[in-house]
């Protein structure tokens, strides 16, 4: 058995302004926190014998860390394109819209299809590289989706499409 594991495939580059913003100041901090980490361990490493040193040990991973992410931030940042202006054909689903969807059962639910890197189960937002979100690109109002889940085949009627916040 092979540890290789095939490259992710691309994911979109599209974000909102708010994410964009979101992932500069994530960069900026961690920065920030780096300094910090970086003068831990170095009172760490002064401390002597490092091969037996909790503190040293833990503070080079936390920073190996912040490094990874940092260099993910840094190239992420520059591939990314800002989308702040909403389509001009509303009546259909694009980046950074607002989907009331209605499934069989009568149950409704609202997405908002946003980039790969801020997506938030929480909050109702879902990538648009997820099956939901792909399947529901480039559709218009009472379309009916069909979207192929572990539990089996859902199917949701579009009942709504909007690209304003209601609720902020």
């Amino acid at each position: 058995m092979t540890r290789y594991r095939p490259p992710q495939p691309k994911s979109s580059a599209y974000i909102t302004k708010a994410g964009h913003a979101a992932l500069s100041q994530e960069l900026k901090d961690l920065w920030i926190k780096r300094r910090e980490v970086t003068a831990a361990l170095s009172a760490a490493a002064a401390e002597g014998d490092r091969s037996e040193n909790a503190e040293y040990i833990y503070r080079k991973k936390q920073l190996r860390e912040i490094d990874r992410r940092i260099r993910y931030l840094q190239k992420r940042l520059d591939e990314l394109i800002v989308v702040d202006q909403p389509p001009s054909n509303q009546q259909q689903i694009f980046f950074g819209a607002w989907v009331e969807l209605e499934d069989e059962t009568g149950e409704c639910v609202t997405y908002r299809i946003v980039g790969p890197d801020e997506f938030n189960v929480e909050k109702g937002w879902i990538s648009m590289d997820s099956p939901v979100g792909r399947a529901l690109m480039r559709k218009h109002l009472d379309d009916e989706v069909s979207v192929q889940r572990p539990a089996g085949l859902m199917r949701y009627a579009i009942t709504a499409i909007r690209y304003t916040d209601n609720d902020g």
